[in-house]
């Protein structure tokens, strides 16, 4: 692996500031501590930046030569409401919180790009250096959007890196077309006539009615979807009754709906509406469809993606990088793919063998809470941007 030097020398001190944003988690837009670090170190080192942007959100800004050229690399600093069990030292300091997805890592890797740019800009062009917040559910991305990021930043490309535990330490994976999936959530609610137990035929049974339509929903996908397509409804929810001796007047079903494409989430929107209501009125029940659209796919520019690969093979070889399977996983850089052209890419984060002594007993994987960032990372990751930005704004 090409490693640049200033950067291993200083991942140590990357790494603390990891370890204490780990320490001190906040939830989407709550990023207050999170920005002041990320702002601290921008001023340290001689780099602007605007703070507020969608709430909490920073963008810092670095020029190299005076090319019109510009790119974003963009980091996340949320973190997730897991109660953590780690017990390490920089485990979680807020009950409740914790950094189970790697946003500090992601954090650190691009203070680590930031502090070498900020001191070599061999680059012609500007970098915008987004530290993003609330993409765990409150669409950080899309906020920024509103507020002017890329009208205020006009950029030709923007790119996005994830860790991804599983693949190894020194391997990427990066894939063009959709690598992740759109999330969506619906909520029904049937509408029946409630009735003693043991006299059924008096009232209106919403419960069978929902079993009904959890069966029927998988139709939509098995016989609705073409089978190339991906697909996935996910009843994760059914509450119904107080009693057991009494036919309960509303059964409501909740859960979601992941799709790679548009075209697929309009059709299962469709259908989930009508077999919900027709088999709602075949037994004289009522119905009322909630579908809500939240993060829509991840879909990755070829150009970019091909890009990307090129720079990565050229800093870990050919071998160490591979193409990424879609995850029906979702994710608000969507959004910012939507606005310009990009590439989202994953940094290996290895099966956990890193996490020092006082880590839970569960397994390394996001979202959960024996999960902790790989340090090692830092300097690959700060490394990978900052060739990025010298390939992409050559001199």
């Amino acid at each position: 692996m090409k490693i640049i030097d200033s950067i291993l020398t200083q991942a140590s001190a990357i790494a603390a500031v990891r370890k204490d944003i780990h320490a001190h988690p906040e939830l989407c837009f709550e990023e207050l501590r999170t920005s002041d670090i990320v702002a601290q170190k921008l001023t340290e080192w001689g780099i602007p930046f605007e703070r507020g942007m969608g709430k909490t959100g920073v963008v810092g800004i670095i020029k190299g030569g005076p090319g019109s050229k510009a790119i974003g690399l963009r980091a996340d600093m949320d973190a997730l409401p897991i109660q953590e069990v780690n017990t390490f030292e920089h485990a979680s300091s807020h009950p409740g919180k914790m950094h189970a997805c790697g946003h500090d890592g992601h954090t650190a890797m691009l203070l680590a790009a930031a502090q070498h740019l900020a001191k070599n800009r061999n680059f012609d062009g500007t970098v915008y250096l987004i530290f993003q917040p609330a993409e765990e559910g409150g669409g950080g991305a899309r906020e920024m959007i509103k507020d002017g990021l890329f009208e205020k930043y006009p950029m030709q490309q923007v790119f996005g890196m994830h860790n991804w535990p599983g693949l190894g330490v020194g391997q990427f994976a990066v894939s063009s077309g959709p690598v992740m999936a759109s999330s969506n959530e619906f909520k029904i609610i049937i509408k029946g006539k409630g009735s003693h137990a043991a006299l059924p035929h008096n009232g209106i049974d919403p419960v069978p009615i929902a079993c009904q339509m959890v069966q029927a929903f998988q139709t939509i996908i098995t016989r609705n979807k073409k089978p190339v397509d991906a697909g996935v409804i996910s009843v994760t929810m059914i509450n119904a009754g107080h009693a057991t001796n009494v036919v309960p007047d509303i059964c409501t079903l909740q859960g979601t709906v992941r799709t790679f494409t548009i075209e697929v989430l309009d059709m299962i929107e469709r259908r989930m509406r009508v077999v919900a209501e027709h088999i709602c009125a075949a037994n004289e029940a009522q119905c009322e469809f909630h579908f809500k659209r939240n993060y829509p796919p991840t879909i990755n520019h070829a150009s970019a993606a091909d890009d990307v690969k090129a720079l990565l093979s050229d800093v870990v070889g050919d071998a160490n990088v591979v193409a990424q399977e879609p995850t029906m996983g979702a994710e608000d850089f969507s959004y910012m793919l939507q606005a310009v052209p990009g590439a989202y890419f994953f940094i290996g984060n290895g099966e956990g063998a890193h996490r020092i002594v006082g880590h839970g007993e569960g397994p390394c994987t996001l979202h959960n809470p024996s999960y902790d960032f790989n340090d090692d990372l830092i300097p690959l990751g700060g490394t990978v941007w900052v060739r990025l930005v010298e390939a992409m704004l050559a001199q």
